[in-house]
Formats: C-alpha cells, sequence, structure tokens
C-alpha cells in the first residue's frame, strides 16, 4: 500500500476531526469512542438527579474544577434582591435550592442568584473565557451547541445518566457525529442579522436536515461576523436537528477571548494562539452534506408556525398548506396555523402582538441591546415589551452606554439577566392566547406558556413590533 504523506492526511482533516482525534480515549465494538471532557457545565434544571445516583452511589465529582454549576433557568428576572424568596412556585424554587446544596456538597463551584458573573450559561461561558478553542465541553442543555463559535466541540448530554458519567469520572461516550459545511455568501443588507440567516437557513434544510450532523459554519461571510454573530448561529444549529455548530477560530476569536478572566495570560496566551492557529479544516476535507447560501437580498426574517423551520421573510404571506403536496408536512401545517390564529395568505406584517420579549441565549448579548436600542431610540412602544440582558456583565455594560434608559424612555421593562420568557419555567409567560414577538429560538405549542403564540425573530424585529403592535419590517422603522 503506498504510504501517504502525513501532511497531506492533515490536509483532508476537518476542524471536528482535529478536537475529536484529540478527546479520544477508547472505542469500543458499537462504534461510540470514550472522550475526555475539558470542561462540564451544569445548571438547575433536572440535574438534581444525576447528583441524587451519584450520592447513592457514593461517588465523588472525578474533576471538580472542571465542572461550573450557573443558576439560569429557573431564575425570576424581577425582584431578585429578595433572593430564592422571589420564586412564587416552591417547586422551582426547591431546584434552584438544590444546586446550591449539591455544588457545596461536591465541590463544585457555583455561580448563583447574587453572583456577579451570573448569566446565562451559554452567555457567559464565552463572556469569561472558559469556551476556548479546541476544548470538549459538555452540558445537559441542547444549546449547549452556541460555544461551538469558540472553535471547540460543545456537546449537549442528557441531565441524568450521561451528567452523572461526566461527574464521576469526567468523559462521555459518543458516536461522532456525521459532518455538513454550510458556507456563507454575500452581504446582508440593513438589518439582517446572523438572527434572519439562521432562520433562513432552517426554513430551507427543515428541523430535520441536520440530524446526526454536527455544522461547521465556514465562507467569507461567516469570516467576517462578530463573534456575537456567530454564537447566534451556532445556537439554532440545534433547530435545524445537528449535536452541535461549529465555527474555526481565527483573529476575530482571539481579539475577543484576549483578557477574559479565564483565557490563558502572558506566555500562556501566545502559546495556546499557536495551538488555536492550527485548528481549521483542511482544503482536502470531505464532508457528508454541503450547502452554500447567498444571504444577499435577504429580508429580515420571521416564524409564523410552530417549528423553527415555519418562516418567511416578513414581506411575504402566511402559506398556504394546500399547496404541500406531502400529506404528513402539509397536516402538521394546517395544525400549526390552527394553533397560531393564522390564515393562509395573509400578510405576516398584519398579523397583531401582544408581547415583546428581548433576551435568550440566542439574543442577549450587548450587540443584540445596542441594535434594539437604536431601532426604538426617541419612539414609544404601544405593548408590554421587556429586556433582559444575558449577563449581568451585559446588564451592566448596557447601564455604562445608556442603552437602559433608552429602552425605559421608550417604556420597555429592563430586568436582570436570566433564561425568563424563553422556557417560562421562571415565572416570566406570555399569556394564553397571546401573540409574543420572542428573541428566542424555539417556537413550539406552549413554549412561552400554556396556549402563547410566539413568533420568532432578530432583536431589531422585535424591538419594531414593539414599536408597531404588529409584526412590520424593521428597516421601515430603523435609524436613517
Amino acid at each position: 500500500m503506498k504510504n501517504i504523506a502525513p501532511k497531506a492526511l492533515e490536509n483532508t482533516k476537518t476542524l471536528l476531526d482535529r478536537i475529536w482525534e484529540e478527546h479520544v480515549i477508547v472505542s469500543n465494538p458499537q462504534a461510540e469512542e470514550l472522550l475526555w471532557v475539558d470542561l462540564n457545565l451544569v445548571h438547575e434544571g433536572g440535574t438534581f438527579m444525576a447528583f441524587d445516583q451519584m450520592r447513592l452511589e457514593k461517588r465523588r465529582v472525578r474533576k471538580p474544577l472542571q465542572t461550573l454549576a450557573v443558576t439560569d433557568h429557573y431564575l425570576p428576572s424581577l425582584h431578585r434582591s429578595a433572593g430564592v424568596e422571589a420564586i412564587a412556585n416552591p417547586e422551582i424554587r426547591n431546584v434552584v435550592q438544590w444546586l446550591a446544596q449539591n455544588t457545596q456538597e461536591f465541590g463544585i463551584e457555583h455561580i448563583g442568584p447574587d453572583d456577579p458573573r451570573q448569566g446565562i450559561t451559554h452567555v457567559i461561558a464565552p463572556e469569561l473565557g472558559l469556551s476556548l478553542p479546541g476544548l470538549l465541553i459538555t452540558c445537559c442543555d441542547s444549546h449547549t451547541a452556541t460555544q461551538g463559535a469558540m472553535g471547540c466541540l460543545a456537546m449537549p448530554i442528557g441531565q441524568s445518566n450521561q451528567l452523572r458519567h461526566v461527574l464521576a469520572t469526567q468523559t462521555i461516550w459518543q458516536k461522532k457525529p456525521r459532518q455538513m459545511r454550510i458556507t456563507l455568501e454575500g452581504t446582508p443588507g440593513a438589518y439582517v442579522s446572523a438572527k434572519d440567516i439562521v432562520l433562513y437557513i432552517i426554513s430551507q434544510l427543515g428541523i430535520g436536515g441536520a440530524v446526526g450532523h454536527a455544522i461547521e459554519y465556514a465562507g467569507p461571510l461567516v469570516r467576517a461576523l462578530s463573534v456575537e454573530a456567530r454564537l447566534t448561529l451556532c445556537n439554532m444549529s440545534i433547530e435545524a436537528g445537528a449535536r452541535m455548530g461549529i465555527i474555526a477560530p481565527d483573529d476575530t476569536t482571539f481579539e475577543y477571548l484576549a483578557g477574559r478572566a479565564y483565557a490563558p495570560k502572558a506566555a500562556l496566551w501566545e502559546e495556546a494562539v499557536g495551538y488555536w492557529r492550527s485548528l481549521h479544516t483542511g482544503e482536502e476535507a470531505v464532508f457528508d452534506k454541503e450547502f452554500r447560501f447567498n444571504v444577499s437580498g435577504l429580508s429580515p426574517m420571521v416564524s409564523w408556525g410552530t417549528s423553527p423551520e415555519d418562516c418567511s421573510p416578513v414581506s411575504e404571506c402566511v402559506p398556504d398548506p394546500s399547496t404541500v403536496s406531502d400529506p404528513e408536512k402539509r397536516a402538521r401545517l394546517e395544525r400549526a396555523l390552527h394553533y397560531m390564529q393564522l390564515e393562509p395568505g395573509r400578510q405576516l406584517s398584519s398579523i397583531p402582538i401582544d408581547r415583546v420579549f428581548i433576551g435568550s441565549c440566542t439574543n442577549a448579548r450587548i450587540e443584540d441591546l445596542r441594535v434594539a436600542a437604536q431601532v426604538v431610540a426617541h419612539k414609544t412602544v404601544v405593548i408590554p415589551s421587556i429586556v433582559v440582558p444575558g449577563s449581568t456583565a451585559v446588564k451592566k455594560q448596557a447601564e455604562a452606554e445608556g442603552l437602559d434608559q433608552i429602552f425605559l424612555k421608550a417604556g420597555f421593562e429592563w430586568r436582570d439577566s436570566s433564561c425568563s420568557m424563553c422556557g417560562g419555567s421562571n415565572g416570566d409567560i406570555v399569556p394564553p392566547g397571546m401573540r409574543s414577538a420572542s428573541t428566542t429560538n424555539r417556537n413550539f405549542e406552549g413554549r412561552q406558556g400554556i396556549g402563547a403564540l410566539t413568533h420568532i425573530m432578530s432583536p431589531a424585529m422585535a424591538a419594531a413590533a414593539a414599536l408597531a403592535g404588529c409584526l412590520t419590517d424593521v428597516r421601515q422603522w430603523g435609524a436613517h
């Protein structure tokens, strides 16, 4: 057999290949591989089950310094000075308290409600410099994929057995995913953001289009995006069915990480950057699937159904399910429109909105708040609207820039950081039958509350909806 030069082999590897191979410990006959976990993130959710099992088995956390716990999902965005007593639901209050108790017992660092670093897990991990290129990161939350924007493998895991395995061994069994590359080209127009781009991608691929795959985002447009925009892209990879999203690190990544609390310093920084520059996909690498999208001419997007793939440019109308040939898909769309109380052919920009939520791990970073504030400056909202920063640091920075005053003068509520209305598990919900313009990543039935009708969109589009009281094209409201 002809020998292949190592350099030639390296040129066939994808970014995922390079990081994955460095973390493999052993393989089994079921094509699973035991991977070393560099960082394990834990939130309150249902993670108490893993700690309970650890306690029953008399196990200790294998590497407590490589696990970090964050309270975010069940934390209210109002009345935080009252502590956990601000949580009215006793069952939810218990879950929040259990995380504090479990982390103390098992020797895990905990970013709790009063910690100045508090925020949504997927916002603060990059913000603190915890999400570094080349790492393998686990978290019992589907949107762990967000952090792949930093050039790392960020894997969602289960809240019970898989989390227990990581806590006890600092390893995880996984099958290597198939690989998909999405190349983005073109120049987005005014107020067309990463959120619009990823909603467009999902509308084209469908929610099952990337099942079993890791998506690598590439191309000149991705290279031109800020880290915060890249985080939005990777965040919603899950909504296309992917297991994770990833973007190769570059100078934009390094500039973002420089000086972050947990990022390498001094000589270690130079050494780290040298390694990070090796993390890229070779020119001869082959992907299982390839897609290329040119987003020049793309309009701002809004959802109209109950799946993230049910999205269209705001300039269009609610589609007609009768034009869909696939009977299963047609039935799904009919159910979605029935739930959303919409008729085919209705102009999207005529749909009234009752509530606006700007927040979540998808769109609550400082860049998101800046563009929303730009839209509402010197204007007044006509419906109840709230802004929930993605972290305490984002909130403080926004206040230092005067963004809070812009929102407050426009009539928004300015709240403390939490997951808030994204999942409706902390008291922040949309009342039954009411419509929400939301910067979240999901619009499933009941996602923001029982009977809530959710339209997902970008922060700029949500801000415009707050001003108009209906879905509207932000380009008619933005600063000129």
